[in-house]
């Protein structure tokens, strides 16, 4: 398998290609990108990220470029298996995918940006990572203002990080501007850009996660809308419906399993 393909076996769920991929299999394609170089784009996939896809076709665009497209929700796996990706026990979770990665960087001399959140946010969890990963080396913590950068924004975005010469960005702006994002950006910042939702949130403690049985049994869902029911409802109670109605469209196998695709 070249390293400049995508891996082989893959699904079409909702019109989206989701790669039929493990947690350590993710991290060494993460670790192939680096060691290659150039611009890369990795989304992590959920329920709610193809039920926006259904009705946003630039999202959908965006998606479907993507050099890897990670199965982030416990619901993806379920569909995987059923597609015939028996190896897809366990989702890609993002916070876990960030904190491996950072972890086993360090022996790979991995360079980290974080990107997104905001500054209080960005900075715990720079803080916390020195816990959870000493070592771990992040050259740069920036949160974006909560609207479209300008050219001149822009322009400076790409030269501060050409300056620190990250060999990952970690980008913590929710669906879909994480996705459009990492889309736009990764040929221009030359590194690879891993669109990873709502890790910086709870790797950092600014939000709790969900007991690992209910993660583990596709609750997650239920605990988030618990304890944020205002901001949350629409996502999970129509976004839900959204994405088993498109589930109930049909899932197609897109690439076949084959050795080294895991």
């Amino acid at each position: 398998m070249a390293i400049h393909g995508r891996p082989q076996g893959a699904f079409l769920c909702c019109g989206v290609r989701v790669d039929a991929i493990t947690l350590d299999g993710a991290i060494e394609r993460l670790r192939a990108f680096t060691e290659v170089g150039g611009g890369r784009a990795v989304h992590l996939c959920n329920a709610w990220t193809l039920a926006v896809a259904r009705r946003d076709t630039a999202l959908t665009g965006a998606l479907n470029r993507g050099d890897l497209n990670l199965a982030d929700g416990t619901p993806l796996t379920w569909v995987g298996r059923r597609a015939g990706f028996p190896h897809m026990r366990r989702r890609v979770y993002g916070p876990d995918l960030f904190l491996a990665t950072t972890r086993a960087g360090r022996a790979w001399g991995l360079r980290h940006y974080l990107y997104g959140s905001t500054p209080k946010v960005a900075e715990a969890l720079a803080r916390r990572l020195a816990h959870l990963a000493p070592d771990a080396e992040v050259v740069g913590i920036e949160s974006p203002p909560f609207r479209p950068l300008t050219e001149l924004e822009e322009a400076e975005l790409v030269e501060r990080v050409h300056r620190t010469r990250p060999d990952i960005v970690w980008v913590g702006l929710g669906t879909p501007l994480q996705d459009l994002f990492v889309d736009r950006f990764r040929d221009q910042l030359g590194a690879t850009l891993v669109a990873v939702g709502a890790a910086f949130d709870f790797l950092s403690g600014a939000k709790r996660q969900a007991p690992t049985w209910m993660q583990h049994s596709g609750l997650e869902w239920a605990f988030r809308l618990a304890t944020e029911p205002r901001r949350l409802w629409r996502r999970y109670l129509i976004g839900n419906a959204v994405f088993l109605a498109g589930v109930a469209r049909g899932v197609e196998v897109y690439e076949p399993l084959s050795e080294g695709g895991r």
